[in-house]
């Protein structure tokens, strides 16, 4: 691809199936879709579904999924939108690299969720590329396992997906 990520936000009625139906229009079409979270809105009858995909999302795409019965609403989100993500990282925990971990915690502004004697657990949030530069600080020192989220994002000020 071209190098450029598109964020769409699909609000769809919350109800069994629905993912698999608007992941399989992207993936019909050739979209490989990086990051995706769902998750219920405001109200229980409604979940919100954050795509993170390279490429441009095609008014045809758009329009695709406004065919689907169980979608309310679709947008593009802007380059300037709210993004966030959350990650846990295991890291290798000694004597010789613990001051250091511990600087970048406070740095970052992370939270160590779990300690021992050999690992530490700690849980970062923010914009994707925070989370990438503390993946890469965290490197050197031995990553046993990590997991993020995926993307969630918002448009700035008072507009919402469903004001029309």
């Amino acid at each position: 691809m071209d190098g450029k990520k598109t964020i769409i936000a699909v609000y769809v009625e919350n109800q069994a199936g629905v993912l698999t139906r608007v992941t399989g229009m992207f993936t019909r079409r050739g979209f490989n879709i990086d990051a995706l979270t769902v998750g219920e809105t405001e109200s229980k009858e409604y979940s919100r579904i954050t795509i993170y995909m390279d490429g441009d999302a095609s008014e045809q795409m758009i329009n695709q999924l406004y065919k689907l019965v169980v979608v309310k609403k679709v947008e593009i989100l802007q380059e300037d939108s709210i993004k966030r993500e959350l990650m846990m990282i295991k890291v290798r925990n000694d004597s010789k690299n613990r001051s250091e971990i511990m600087t970048a915690v406070d740095v970052f502004r992370a939270n160590v969720i779990d300690y021992s004697v050999e690992s530490m657990c700690i849980e970062v949030t923010g914009a994707p590329s925070k989370i990438d530069a503390f993946v890469k600080l965290m490197e050197p020192f031995g990553i046993l396992e990590m997991c993020r989220t995926g993307i969630v994002a918002l448009d700035r000020g008072t507009k919402t997906l469903l004001a029309e």
